[in-house]
């Protein structure tokens, strides 16, 4: 199979923009969107690291469409 680049990701996802992709060691993977269970693990991740980064004033925590 052909080694893929960076180019060939970009152009597979400005046709299928609706589409998670990732390219990893010259190979195009389509990724499963996440679900119930991979959000509740994230934001209860976020809201310990919150509680801990807030009392010492070290700066902002936000979800993963947050920046």
């Amino acid at each position: 199979m052909p080694s893929l680049t960076v180019k060939d990701l970009e152009t597979l996802q400005a046709q299928h923009p609706d589409y998670r992709m990732e390219l990893i060691e010259g190979e195009i993977i389509f990724m499963s969107p996440s679900g119930l269970e991979s959000d509740e693990v994230a934001i209860e991740i976020a809201a310990q690291l919150r509680n801990w980064v807030r009392p010492r004033k070290l700066g902002r925590v936000s979800g993963s469409s947050g920046g």
